[in-house]
């Protein structure tokens, strides 16, 4: 039986709703062995919010599996809410849940965007992580940004033709602004269509052989409006100030232990950003998986994930 299929199906034991201001409600579960080792999963967009085969990277008999949909994904509410986002707000929600559930420290599991916010949140409270399991690493900066916007289209320019299509051709010098005019729209179609034209140009390019299945769910309706709404919003408005800081704040959670899992061909969050970070943080088990993009679900991610959780039990 392949690695990545080692755990069976499993359901929360416990699940809430925790509402963190008056905007903002998010959604929480647990799952797997309540006396167990505590692992939080953040998942990516911003925005995309986690589903239920997210808890299957992880042993239940030995994890207390935590999820949260993060602010305006998912599960939470109001979908798509731009309003009182941002990383620091994201980052006291997890402490907030962490306190509401008892946890006194914690492992961080995350990919894409939840690679940023596992980082931003271990240099924010390194005194409350085990240790981070990060894939498909995405730093917020301008040149990811600009990668995603613009020059994916190298690789898939079949994507890329459709994502610009959308934008009449006098807007398409910033295709950020131009999308968020759509995705910020009082007309819930005008919302929906630009949504879903950039929710499945980044499904269309997270893996290395086509996937009907990821682009199908990628233009799912709460699903492309959560991820794509958020999405440009933190593109827009929650670049980090200096750009390198999760780089450069790296001192400070460097004695934990981590793993970084890469797709050699991931697409949306190009290598570069792995190597750099790695380069930067050399005590990290850095994992290059050469017959995969930047899915999670891909079968070599899938079961370099799935190893490095075994590999974490002995992590305490």
């Amino acid at each position: 039986m392949p690695r990545s299929e080692l755990f069976p199906p499993i359901d929360p034991y416990a699940t809430g709703r925790m509402a963190v201001d008056d905007i903002h409600t998010v959604y929480w579960e647990q799952c797997g062995n309540p006396r167990g080792v505590p692992v939080v999963f953040l998942h990516g967009g911003p925005g995309a919010g986690a589903s239920p085969t997210h808890r299957r990277f992880f042993d239940p008999q030995h994890y207390r599996i935590v999820i949260m949909d993060q602010r305006g994904a998912g599960r939470s509410t109001p979908l798509g809410e731009v309003r009182r986002n941002d990383t620091d707000l994201l980052i006291e929600d997890l402490e907030r849940l962490r306190r509401h559930l008892g946890v006194e420290r914690w492992h961080l599991f995350g990919g894409s965007w939840g690679s940023t916010l596992a980082l931003a949140y271990a240099q924010a409270h390194p005194e409350r992580c085990l240790g981070l399991m990060l894939r498909g690493i995405f730093l917020m900066r301008k040149q990811e940004i600009d990668w995603f916007l613009y020059q994916m289209k190298v690789i898939f320019p079949e994507a890329w033709q459709s994502f610009i299509n959308h934008i009449p051709p006098a807007e398409r010098d910033d295709l950020l602004e131009a999308y968020w005019r759509r995705l910020d729209a009082r007309e819930p179609a005008v919302r929906m269509a630009a949504a879903r034209a950039w929710s499945i140009y980044e499904g269309a390019c997270s893996s290395l052989l086509p996937s009907p299945e990821l682009i199908a769910a990628s233009g799912e309706d709460n699903h492309a409006l959560g991820l794509a709404r958020i999405e440009a919003h933190y593109f827009r408005a929650n670049r980090f100030t200096p750009e390198d800081r999760l780089l450069r704040d790296l001192p400070r959670i460097r004695h934990l232990p981590a793993v970084i899992v890469q797709g050699r061909y991931d697409i949306v969050c190009p290598i570069s950003s792995a190597d750099e970070l790695h380069r930067a943080w050399p005590e990290a088990d850095y994992r290059i998986v050469a017959d995969a993009g930047h899915s999670a679900m891909e079968p070599g991610i899938r079961a370099a994930l799935v190893q490095a959780t075994e590999r974490f039990k002995d992590v305490r």
